[in-house]
């Protein structure tokens, strides 16, 4: 088992403060959802764990390992952004590759769901399509934990449940943190739930404290 540590991580943009000491884990084999509101700062703390930005502090540790520069995430740490990640003119068949092992490589080539995209370029993807392709993609690449910034964004309810359920399955050998601002299938899928707001991340244990914080409607 691997762990994801995650602690002191502060952010402000200007006299705004995004996040105050956020503290959070994940381990292979666990789903965390990560929930909050439209511009609460999930987006930032993904992409702070990842190393496309820096905190003003903080303090990421990958088992004993520290983890300083963007280089020491890779095979550790994969990020799904909510903007298009690949580039527009290259064709799927030939991005695959660079994310996954010739093991997954193979069984994504063979998935009905990719199939009909393999000889296609992004370009000439729906958005939905191409949401598939990166969700897809990334899942399946080699690193030990997942962060996915909204993956059901632009999925059909059959497509969000078959990712899903993919997910589900190779939870038991890595780690997924997941934004998502369908409550639903975060309280579904999740062993962890935190919830993000004013900067102050708080772990949550039921619904009932959820809507303790308004964020669902009591009728959920």
């Amino acid at each position: 088992m691997n762990k994801l540590h995650i602690d002191s991580i502060t952010k402000s943009f200007g006299p705004k403060k995004i996040l105050r000491d956020i503290y959070m884990t994940c381990e292979t084999g666990q789903i965390v959802a990560l929930l909050g509101g439209t511009g609460s700062g999930k987006s930032v703390l993904l992409k702070i764990i990842f190393g496309n930005i820096k905190g003003d502090t903080q303090f990421i540790k990958f088992n004993n390992e520290v983890l300083t520069k963007p280089s020491d995430r890779r095979n550790k740490i994969a990020y799904l952004p909510q903007q298009p990640m690949f580039p527009k003119n290259t064709r799927i068949k030939n991005l695959i590759p660079l994310f996954c092992n010739p093991e997954n490589t193979h069984k994504l080539f063979n998935d009905a769901l990719l199939q009909p995209f393999l000889n296609r370029t992004v370009r000439n993807l729906s958005g939905g399509e191409r949401k598939l392709v990166e969700v897809l993609t990334v899942i399946h690449s080699e690193a030990e934990f997942i962060l996915l910034d909204q993956p059901y964004s632009g999925l059909s309810p059959i497509l969000t449940e078959k990712v899903m359920k993919m997910i589900k399955e190779l939870s038991k050998d890595k780690g997924f943190i997941i934004s998502n601002f369908m409550t639903e299938y975060a309280l579904e899928l999740s062993d962890e739930i935190y919830f993000l707001h004013d900067g102050i991340l708080k772990q949550i244990k039921d619904l009932n404290e959820l809507q303790q914080h308004y964020y669902l409607p009591k009728s959920i």
